[in-house]
């Protein structure tokens, strides 16, 4: 409605003097410095809170490794085929015994989320603007998680798994702010 008003868009000088020109510099240099301070100390923070939930995460995969011998030792395959009372061709069930071991396997997960997570660490701490590859490597350190929750079958690691990725829906929403 304002604009509407006649002669409301109309300026009684064409051109701004050079003592007004001087004062838009000195504000404008002002608040660039101002903005740079606030990215300074908000990318600071951003990069603890980063720092803190990678530790978090580490300590959750020293839990799932420190458990994992426990998880093993919960499939008895062997003890499952005894049971059955039945004939079994030893060869075809050494077979099986190894897809299965291999399929409950979560060795290189632990390896590749462990190398993911030291590798966030190393972007995190470059110089260089990297935002964008902390999101990519976020999405590595998901996958991961992912593959060994669903290798699990074990409810004590799933409930460390829920919480790896808690942590890492926690780091994804800051990314938001980086990039």
């Amino acid at each position: 409605m304002a604009l509407r008003l006649p002669d409301a868009l109309k300026a009684d000088k064409d051109s701004v003097g050079e003592e007004e020109y001087q004062a838009i510099l000195q504000a404008l240099d002002h608040a660039l410095v101002e903005i740079g301070t606030y990215r300074t100390e908000e990318g600071k923070v951003l990069e603890a809170d980063f720092k803190e939930r990678i530790a978090t995460l580490r300590k959750l995969l020293d839990k799932v490794v420190a458990i994992d011998p426990e998880r093993l030792a919960g499939i008895r395959l062997a003890k499952a085929v005894a049971d059955l009372k039945e004939a079994v061709d030893q060869n075809r069930f050494e077979q099986e015994l190894i897809y299965y071991l291999e399929k409950y396997d979560i060795t290189e997960e632990k390896v590749r989320l462990a190398n993911h997570l030291a590798y966030f660490s190393d972007t995190l701490a470059s110089e260089d603007s990297n935002g964008k590859k902390l999101g990519f490597i976020s999405q590595e350190i998901g996958r991961e998680i992912n593959t060994i929750g669903s290798k699990a079958n074990y409810a004590p690691m799933q409930q460390l798994v829920v919480q790896m990725k808690d942590e890492l829906e926690k780091v994804k929403e800051q990314m938001l702010n980086v990039l």
